[in-house]
């Protein structure tokens, strides 16, 4: 948890969920995280992902494979109840103000936020999500897919949404990533597109997260 020095009154929340092979100290967390607590007088909070960081069982660890030996629907229920708890526990400490709290995670961070988002319902004020969609990397074991769960979790999402498409994104096509956005129950979801493979992220793209969510 990273925690504004300063400010007038409780400070509001963003929980941080990371992308594939990250963790919750990972540089972009950690950027965002010093970002919100310092420019936006805002809390952060991360935690790591299914087998990533320390939940991983050594390191280089098959992240995938574990998820389809464990099951992807206990996975994925797993990871919302973490989410959860996690804000559960972090508003009862009356150090954030509980009424302002703001979800950010792409890739994996949309994988299992999407759900927590629609779980959490009109406890968050908005998400910014993306990187992710209908249609899943060939490689990625099909017992993973989440097509289904996210097609069934979308239309629950009421909270503004920003979501980002990587718009040459060679893991989730296009189409996929455009369909997920079409399910979103949001009225108030915008999309933003931004040229570059998966893994591109540009400092604009950063931008309009970070003042998306303030």
């Amino acid at each position: 948890m990273w925690s504004p020095e300063r400010v007038n009154g409780l400070p509001p929340l963003v929980l941080l969920g990371h992308g594939g092979s990250g963790h919750k100290r990972g540089k972009r967390q950690l950027d965002l995280a010093r970002w919100f607590a310092t420019e936006a007088g805002a809390a952060a909070v991360a935690i790591d992902g299914p087998y990533h960081g320390d939940r991983a069982l050594a390191p280089g660890a098959d992240y995938q494979r574990r998820m389809a030996d464990t099951g992807i629907a206990k996975v994925t229920d797993g990871m919302v109840a973490d989410w959860l708890a996690t804000l559960n526990a972090v508003t009862a400490l009356d150090d954030v103000d509980g009424d302002r709290v703001a979800y950010l995670g792409l890739s994996m961070g949309t994988r299992f936020g999407l759900p927590f988002v629609a779980a959490a319902g009109s406890r968050l004020r908005c998400a910014v999500l993306g990187k992710y969609g209908m249609q899943q990397p060939a490689g990625m074991p099909a017992e993973i897919d989440m097509g289904p769960r996210l097609a069934e979790d979308a239309p629950g999402i009421t909270v503004p949404v920003l979501y980002h498409v990587q718009w040459d994104d060679e893991l989730f096509p296009r189409a996929g990533q455009l369909a997920l956005f079409e399910l979103l129950g949001s009225p108030g979801k915008q999309l933003i597109g931004f040229p570059g493979k998966h893994a591109e992220t540009s400092a604009v793209s950063i931008d309009a997260w970070r003042e998306f969510v303030r």
